[in-house]
């Protein structure tokens, strides 16, 4: 493997995908390299979903190839290196009577075993992730007694508990009032700064996304773009892309 290939987390070549005769995603190729902050943005149906799916192996490769860290999707076993966090709506009910330690302690599942107890080592990590994302003093209160932005927090530290390299996010700041979005999108700045975690996240939310990701892929069926913050702010005729007019403030990213 040479240099180039081991600084790359995702590679996807040519992936074309049909739900019955209807065409989802038509020959993306493009590569995700190790420690970026990608934004991947399209209008609703773009295909947008149906592509983080085939990423994480849940949906069949029809045709094309997708890579994770060198390896095809369909052999890749070692899905504790790839963190995942839906959509809060969908993908918890928050009425489910657990507490903050319990949610987060389901991220370490798949190495320890659905019913097997929990080491003292594992609990501790378990703390040491609820603390990374800001929820130490929440740790047993009950997750239906958060707030939106503080549950999304949870729904990370139960995604980052088993030490991911690649954190993938799904629309995370629906349902976000504005000061959590604020300060989740830190989070996210000292998971992929600091941390050296890679960060795909699927967003409607350009305008806030901007100020944040290293690089941009803007999908509808096809890829119409893809490369740095800097030059999708440049180039990209973003009216002509979604169909009707879009403002895109601009920003300086001296600091990326």
């Amino acid at each position: 493997m040479t240099k180039q290939q081991l600084n790359v987390a995702i590679k996807m070549n040519q992936v074309s995908f049909r739900y019955d005769h209807r065409n989802v995603l038509e020959d993306i190729s493009f590569t995700v390299r190790k420690g970026a902050f990608l934004g991947l943005v399209g209008p609703n149906g773009s295909g947008k979903s149906t592509l983080i799916k085939l990423m994480l192996g849940l949906l069949p490769m029809q045709q094309g190839q997708i890579e994770l860290f060198g390896t095809k999707v369909s052999k890749f076993r070692m899905w504790d290196k790839i963190g995942f966090v839906s959509q809060k709506a969908n993908s918890f009910n928050s009425g489910f009577p657990a507490t903050v330690f319990e949610v987060v302690s389901m991220g370490l599942y798949g190495k320890v075993g659905m019913f097997r107890f929990l080491t003292k080592a594992h609990k501790q990590k378990v703390r040491e992730t609820v603390e990374l994302v800001g929820m130490s003093e929440y740790l047993h209160q009950n997750i239906g007694e958060l707030s939106g932005g503080q549950q999304q927090r949870v729904f990370i530290a139960r995604a980052l508990v088993s030490d991911p390299e690649l954190l993938i996010l799904d629309e995370p700041t629906v349902g976000v009032d504005v000061n959590s979005v604020q300060q989740f999108y830190s989070l996210l700045d000292q998971l992929n700064r600091e941390k050296g975690i890679t960060l795909i996240m699927v967003t409607h939310d350009i305008g806030a996304m901007t100020d944040h990701v290293t690089d941009v892929a803007c999908l509808n069926k096809s890829l119409h773009f893809h490369g740095n913050t800097a030059e999708f702010e440049a180039n990209q005729d973003l009216s002509a892309f979604y169909g009707h007019d879009v403002h895109l403030l601009t920003h300086n990213h001296g600091g990326h």
